[in-house]
């Protein structure tokens, strides 16, 4: 099997290329897609003066394109390079997905366990469907509780004991199951029962179960482990005057499961990789079909601005988005957080992915990412034509 170079592109050089993986890059079918994106997503960096950015496509088990682009601080000396560590923001929910899924696969929980077993203090005004709520319906999305509850609390930096108490105020719009309804405090219940039944940190197994096997050397979980990367990107939030530099806010930190992971993009192509199969010692097809199993129907995807063009139907998962797009599966999420924004997609049919991470909060990273997959799905059209 031929191998495909890793191409450093942006800020860093290419290293020299054997024969064998300069034969390997030009078989890719995606090789003009790859570099079409490349200098759209520099030219459209630019044009929105997001400070710095990094981006990956990974065909099979090969990273077809990496690049760079700008500063990890708005006016500073430093570049962004490929293991610039970033904060994932809600990319995070699809590694608590899959840690969760690991731990079902080995018998240690089991999505039908009522998540008042590891956080009996969780209750709602109806006590009854405070008990119907299981591990499946937290980290699927579907409690029924009204969308976002109490992230006001968290950016107030209220402390989690007196967020879960709030929840006994709560009436839910519908039974568990039943409704789509996003969640960051309630979806990170899911770490109580992880560490419950495991008998370990959440931190911990997700170091043992993913980023060490996946050689994620420079994936983290926390705001303490995000401040002591030396290679780090800084926040920048959107001003009337351009991008402003800002300080890390902790408090999402809080909810690890939900928003609590870090890495570079290199650490996100090994993410990619495992997600698309190469990896199964580490994620197994049945873990990947859980995770990627459509559940409730999310309508308010199919009004995306720059989505809704392309997108038939839209479900989530178990920490993952699974998206139609023109009649294709793909598999998605995206994350913000106060100076960052993220997104992970792949198509099992094409068997490509890609990742993007920016350190300033722009609309441009949705717009770059849906035009990305109707090229690739127009192109993957083409080459059925030309060989049909």
């Amino acid at each position: 099997m031929f191998l495909k170079p890793i191409l450093l592109l942006g800020t860093l050089s290419i290293g020299a290329l054997s024969p064998t993986s300069s034969l390997a890059a030009s078989q890719s079918e995606y090789n003009k897609i790859s570099e079409n994106f490349k200098h759209n997503f520099h030219k459209q960096l630019r044009k929105s003066k997001v400070p710095g950015g990094a981006f990956v496509i990974v065909e099979g088990s090969e990273i077809l394109t990496l690049s760079t682009y700008g500063k990890r601080a708005k006016g500073g000396n430093l570049n962004v390079n490929a293991d610039t560590v970033f904060r994932l923001a809600s990319v995070s929910k699809t590694f608590a997905g899959t840690l969760a899924s690991i731990l079902v696969t080995e018998n240690k929980l089991h999505w039908q366990q009522p998540i008042i077993k590891y956080l009996p203090e969780f209750t709602l005004a109806d006590k009854q469907q405070a008990k119907e709520i299981n591990l499946g319906h937290i980290i699927g999305q579907s409690t029924g509780l009204m969308p976002n509850s109490y992230d006001n609390l968290i950016n107030a930096d209220v402390g989690m004991e007196k967020i879960i108490n709030k929840f006994s105020e709560l009436t839910p719009m519908c039974k568990p199951g039943v409704c789509y309804s996003y969640q960051n405090v309630a979806f990170s219940f899911i770490q109580d029962a992880i560490e419950q039944q495991s008998g370990e940190s959440y931190e911990s197994l997700i170091q043992q179960k993913i980023f060490s096997p996946l050689k994620m050397t420079t994936a983290s979980i926390g705001y303490e482990a995000f401040d002591k990367q030396s290679n780090r990107a800084e926040p920048h939030v959107k001003t009337q005057s351009g991008f402003r530099k800002v300080k890390v806010k902790p408090n999402y930190y809080k909810l690890a499961p939900a928003a609590g992971v870090n890495a570079s993009i290199t650490d996100m192509s090994k993410w990619l990789i495992a997600n698309l199969g190469e990896n199964p010692g580490v994620l197994s097809n049945r873990v990947i079909k859980d995770v990627t199993t459509a559940g409730v129907r999310t309508t308010k995807e199919l009004r995306r601005r720059d989505w809704r063009t392309y997108l038939d139907d839209a479900h989530y998962g178990k920490g993952w988005r699974v998206y139609e797009f023109e009649g294709r599966p793909l598999i998605y999420h995206a994350g913000w957080v106060a100076g960052y924004v993220a997104e992970v997609s792949y198509s099992p049919e094409l068997n490509i992915g890609m990742a993007m991470l920016l350190n300033g909060e722009s609309r441009v990273i949705a717009k770059l990412s849906s035009t990305f997959w109707r090229d690739a799905f127009k192109h993957a059209d083409t080459l059925a034509k030309n060989n049909g």
